[in-house]
């Protein structure tokens, strides 16, 4: 079992590492760097971007900057639905390297605690990850790692975040098409769309947390004196 915790540390200060280094390059990395990547794929460029797109949002390149520069390339809709599909493929494996790599360290360093965890993802793992996903801010590849680790399925992280960062993904990859223009029809909707989806993120983390906290009063109300 220590062979867990230690897998378990050096997840977590890999990915802190990789934060570390990588999480800054949303300041200097640009739009046309990211086409300069994807131009030389030709026809195979929106799967090339997938590719590209889900490996650096697998180390932490902010995810906004991605959604946007798909729309750049792609346009709108074909925009949203690379950045849709590159962020499953970040999901998906991020959740499989935090399960692999954190699962047994979590259950030794949680105790009854993760258990609990887990059972309470088991019935609303769906829900999380869809709040997870709206709220603005939060990292996609961080909420992955971490539902990895405590045992999410994986078809619960992938519906989870084919719904909830539907909405952000559209928002973003409209406004890169309108880059050239914020203050056009279609980049005032974007930002709109980006607004009301943060207050729906809130929101909804907002009574997730009440619920939550009133079933742990029911649980504890339950267990004898």
């Amino acid at each position: 079992m220590a062979g867990a915790r230690t897998r378990l540390a050096i997840l977590v200060a890999g990915l802190l590492a990789l934060w570390l280094v990588f999480g800054p390059v949303g300041g200097v990395l640009s739009t046309d760097d990211v086409r300069d990547a994807v131009d030389a794929a030709g026809w195979a460029a929106p799967f090339a971007y997938v590719l590209i797109a889900g490996g650096l949002a697998l180390v932490f390149v902010p995810g906004p900057l991605l959604a946007t520069a798909s729309g750049a390339l792609f346009g709108t809709w074909l925009g949203f639905v690379v950045t849709l599909c590159s962020a499953l493929t970040t999901s998906a494996i991020a959740v499989l390297i935090g399960r692999h790599a954190g699962r047994d360290g979590a259950h030794e360093f949680g105790g009854q605690r993760v258990v609990a965890l887990e059972a309470w993802l088991d019935r609303q793992g769906v829900a999380t990850i869809v709040v997870a996903r709206l709220i603005p801010g939060l990292s996609d590849a961080a909420v992955s790692y971490a539902a990895g680790a405590v045992g999410i399925a994986l078809w619960q992280i992938l519906l989870g975040t084919a719904i909830g960062a539907a909405p952000r993904a559209l928002a973003y990859a409209a406004l890169g098409d309108s880059i050239a223009d914020l203050t056009s029809p279609q980049g005032i909707a974007a930002a709109v769309l980006l607004v009301a989806t943060a207050v729906l993120g809130g929101e909804l983390l907002r009574r997730t947390v009440k619920r939550s906290r009133a079933a742990q009063r029911a649980l504890d109300e339950q267990r004898p004196a």
